[in-house]
């Protein structure tokens, strides 16, 4: 019997009305059993997994931490679908970092979890290249498909006892912490290409935040130019974009949005908030 575990209802847009998880939407539709408890450490809760029965355990970015009990409950244990080629970018956020980081490729690990964060042996890993225009969104679909593939297979292959799981490398080991708010501001000092990398990493949520007159913009897409001037000074603001200088080389940016407003392309966005060259972003 399947059992499918997601996290709470919780609220959502505008109306902060309660909003199901795409995951518990799917299984509901395929009429499966589903379970969303605040903690796992609940004894009703760990009797209702153990009841199930399950070979296997399978995680895929849930959100919660496993338990020892958890990881124990099935014989096959539990496998994690994680988005990244692990030892890299262990932890809660491995896409954006990747993006951050400007790594040419990341890939899927399917690896039997352990009690550290995201330390257990290797059952399979496969690699595929970072695109140019990639964002946490689009590379985040990229690595679903090619994980729900590599976990069926790997699911074949331990239910028929071929499976071989391998250590961990001991070296390349890197942490992907949880962004945090002060990630989402753009500093101006660094580089054009460091921060369209943050753009990227940070859409399609929270997006990359900037300050125009003392009002809050985030800017959605952009591109890499090379032209230089005191960071945070804007060079030019037409049709193709708002030309901002960088530390190194300028980031044109060709969607913004106002706090309150739609996100624009940066010609109607100029249509209803005027921009001159030599204002300032911070």
């Amino acid at each position: 019997m399947a059992l499918v575990l997601t996290q709470p209802d919780r609220p959502a847009g505008r109306g902060l009305r309660l909003a199901q998880s795409a995951v518990k939407q799917l299984a509901a539709a395929r009429g499966l059993e589903v379970l969303q408890p605040v903690t796992l450490r609940d004894p009703a809760t760990q009797a209702r997994i153990a009841a199930a029965g399950p070979a296997f355990v399978v995680v895929a970015a849930y959100g919660l931490l496993l338990p020892q009990w958890a990881l124990e409950v099935a014989p096959g244990g539990a496998l994690n679908i994680h988005a990244s080629l692990l030892p890299r970018w262990r932890g809660a956020a491995p896409i954006q970092r990747a993006l951050f980081a400007g790594d040419e490729e990341t890939g899927i690990t399917i690896m039997r979890m352990d009690a550290g964060l995201d330390t257990g042996p290797m059952l399979a890993q496969e690699r595929i290249a970072i695109a140019a225009e990639d964002d946490a969104q689009s590379l985040h679909d990229k690595l679903a498909a090619l994980g729900a593939r590599m976990i069926v297979a790997a699911l074949e292959e331990a239910g028929a006892g071929r499976a071989r799981a391998v250590p961990q490398p001991a070296q390349g080991a890197t942490y992907a912490r949880k962004i945090e708010k002060r990630e989402t501001e753009i500093d101006w000092q660094h580089s054009a290409a460091e921060i369209e990398r943050a753009v990227r990493a940070l859409r399609p949520s929270p997006g990359a935040s900037a300050r125009l007159r003392g009002e809050p913009i985030k800017i959605w897409r952009a591109g890499v130019r090379g032209d230089a001037g005191g960071a945070g000074t804007v060079l030019a603001a037409d049709a193709a974009g708002v030309l901002v200088a960088c530390g190194e080389g300028a980031l044109l940016a060709t969607e913004l949005q106002r706090a309150g407003g739609k996100r624009l392309a940066a010609a109607e966005f100029l249509r209803g908030c005027a921009i001159a060259p030599g204002e300032r972003l911070l």
